[in-house]
């Protein structure tokens, strides 16, 4: 019996028989037992709208591979047009609502408040004089006395410069250590330059404080060996060194990155024409390195323009910057005035990068190391005294890097388990029990503090995580105004995080009225909104360098096969920046658990504040439990950071 050959789709077994008035089947078995029933080798046509014909399946499979195709063209479209709606809602409308408070006053629009702002000598010194109409010659005279005040926006732009300074000379030595040298431990060391990104600052203050403080860990040192003490605290010099250890790492990884990028050709040939190490140091070698490190000085410079939990800390209201007093103001319900003085510190921070980025514009080094300077190993083998000189300065370096970078967080740990006397004891620990299970309804209480910022972060991390991603995609694609898309998408960097939280404030959590409608949301979700905008631009760095550096071909080839666009990314690209994405989400955890800034202006509820938020209210009245609590939010911030990144596996991003 010759087997019949099966059409390309399969049968459908449920198809009816039709049966012949002598009790037989059309298909030749008899009717009622099937015993010998052969099926047609040809599908039997009903009509494409029969309810049984064999080609309604695969009419249906059509129409919906038509769908999924359609929804795969359509869906990173989608996805961006989505972003831009949450950062429209959640970043650009509160900002707008904060320009627009400074303009407008009491329903009319006014420069009023600026121009009182321009003038008033408390903000800006001497420099008001010039705006109230006198001789710039006289002011200038005045700007040079000693004696006169620069106001509170001159104070912070003086405070940012130096803070630049220290940043820039203690990050320069370790990318000259990293980028020329080789070591064990080299790539570990690169690898923690990024800890203090994710590092919470107020935690940093506290370190600071239990280091440099009247009983810290430095005074004890002195008294050891019979010096007096050295009164830091409340001071320009702990700012500034609290500022050089967050941004010198900063300067010191970019500035590695570009001095690794170096040709050692161009070197050899400037060498073989005659030019001494000196000589080709300058010529050579230093015009491909200092603009990374104008890049690192110019970002150090916005970062501590805007600094506020620094200072908060460690200078009070008496060493207050423009940041510190947009606080102060906002709690004093002054918003216009407010508003004013944080456009006033938006524009210098746009000012500083905008002159940045046209020095880049026309001092861009093309040319890319196609063979690296060689590292030296960093015990020499025939030792010089130039040699000996250098390894000597390494050595004294790496002596005030370690009281700089590694006494802060020592310092807060040995404080959280040291008591008054100096004995070991848990009674820090203690009271912060004691406090959970005690404490009133309106005082600050650890389990709570964790529990937020574990949500927060839980929250936030899922928002910023595809907008990151999204973003990222979107910036590495060729096209015109690519550029202005990416300077947009990164705003954020250059907005301040009281700026953000003071329009969520005034925006969402206030209520706006739509059609009629009052919409406003909850402050733990304003909250949650101001993380994800401080989070997502450090996904979007790094995703978006492994997006640039994918193979294109695997990307053409997948289209050529019929893939779209969406597929593509999805079962490509992110899977081969899969480290990254996780890596990104680790910042934005991390970011979360440790902001601030948006966070005491937003967390005005007694069941809304984070372990920051703790932390600064306990250091406000003992130094003990504020320890403690920087310990508990250190170990939680680093469990979820190697929680993610294990699931991940390793990077080696920025």
């Amino acid at each position: 019996m010759t087997t019949p050959s099966w059409p390309r789709s399969p049968p459908n077994r449920s198809r009816s028989r039709t049966t012949s008035s002598k009790g037989r089947s059309t298909d030749g078995s008899p009717s009622g037992n099937g015993s010998s029933r052969a099926t047609d080798p040809e599908p039997v046509s009903h009509g494409s709208g029969g309810r049984g014909g064999p080609d309604a399946p695969e009419h249906r499979r059509n129409r919906t591979a038509r769908l999924r195709d359609r929804i795969e063209r359509h869906a990173l479209a989608g996805l961006t047009v989505a972003t831009v709606a949450v950062l429209a809602v959640v970043f650009y409308y509160p900002v707008g609502t904060v320009l627009v408070e400074s303009v407008v006053v009491d329903g009319a629009v006014t420069l009023g408040v600026f121009v009182d702002l321009l003038r008033d000598p408390f903000y800006f010194g001497e420099l008001a004089r010039l705006f109230a109409g006198e001789s710039p010659l006289t002011v200038a005279r005045a700007l040079v006395d000693p004696d006169r005040r620069l106001g509170i926006v001159g104070f912070t732009a003086y405070q940012a410069a130096l803070s630049t300074v220290a940043s820039v000379a203690l990050g320069l030595p370790a990318a000259y250590l990293l980028a020329r040298f080789e070591f064990p431990g080299r790539r570990t060391l690169r690898s923690l330059t990024i800890v203090p990104f994710v590092l919470p600052s107020i935690m940093v203050a506290v370190g600071f404080v239990a280091t440099f403080g009247r009983n810290g860990t430095l005074n004890a040192l002195l008294a050891a060996v019979g010096l007096g003490p050295v009164e830091l605290m409340f001071s320009l010099e702990a700012i500034v060194i609290a500022h050089a250890f967050y941004n010198a790492p900063l300067v010191a990884r970019v500035t590695t990155a570009a001095w690794e990028s170096v040709d050692a050709g161009a070197v050899e040939t400037a060498r073989s024409l005659g030019a001494g190490p000196l000589r080709s140091f300058l010529d050579v070698v230093a015009p491909q390195v200092y603009p990374a490190v104008l890049m690192g000085a110019a970002l150090t410079f916005v970062f501590t323009f805007g600094t506020f939990p620094i200072v908060l800390a460690l200078g009070g209201f008496e060493l207050a910057t423009v940041e510190v007093f947009v606080y102060r103001l906002a709690r004093d319900l002054n918003y216009a005035e407010a508003a004013a003085l944080a456009v006033v510190e938006l524009v210098i921070s746009l000012a500083v990068l905008g002159a940045y980025l046209r020095y880049e514009a026309r001092h861009t080094v093309t040319s890319r190391g196609v063979r690296p300077l060689p590292r030296r190993p960093l015990v020499p083998s025939a030792p010089t005294a130039g040699a000996l000189l250098a390894r000597l300065g390494l050595g004294v370096y790496g002596v005030v890097a370690a009281l700089v970078f590694l006494a802060p967080i020592a310092s807060m740990v040995l404080a959280s388990v040291t008591g008054g006397d100096g004995t070991l004891t848990l009674d820090h620990y203690r009271f912060l029990v004691e406090r959970q299970r005690t404490g009133a309804a309106f005082q600050v209480r650890p389990w709570p503090a964790i529990r937020n910022s574990l949500v927060f972060a839980a929250a936030s991390a899922l928002v910023a995580l595809p907008m990151g991603v999204v973003v990222a995609v979107v910036t590495t694609r060729r096209y015109r105004g690519r550029k202005l898309v990416d300077a947009v998408a990164m705003a954020p960097f250059a907005v301040s995080g009281i700026l953000v939280g003071l329009g969520l404030l005034r925006g969402l959590v206030f209520g706006v009225e739509v059609a009629g409608w009052r919409i406003a949301v909850a402050g733990s979700a304003a909250i949650v909104a101001a993380h994800a905008v401080a989070g997502y631009p450090f996904v979007v760095r790094t995703v978006a360098p492994g997006l640039e550096s994918l193979d294109r071909s695997l990307i053409e080839s997948a289209r050529a096969l019929g893939a779209s666009r969406a597929r593509v990314l999805g079962d490509v690209e992110l899977p081969l920046v899969w480290p990254g994405v996780v890596a990104g989400a680790a910042f934005a955890v991390a970011i979360s658990m440790g902001e601030f800034t948006a966070t005491v202006v937003l967390a005005t509820g007694a069941d809304a504040y984070t372990m920051p938020v703790a932390i600064e209210r306990f250091i406000g009245r003992r130094l003990g439990p504020a320890t403690a609590m920087g310990c508990v939010l250190l170990v939680v911030t680093g469990l979820s950071f190697v929680v993610i990144e294990r699931l991940g596996g390793e990077y080696d991003g920025i």
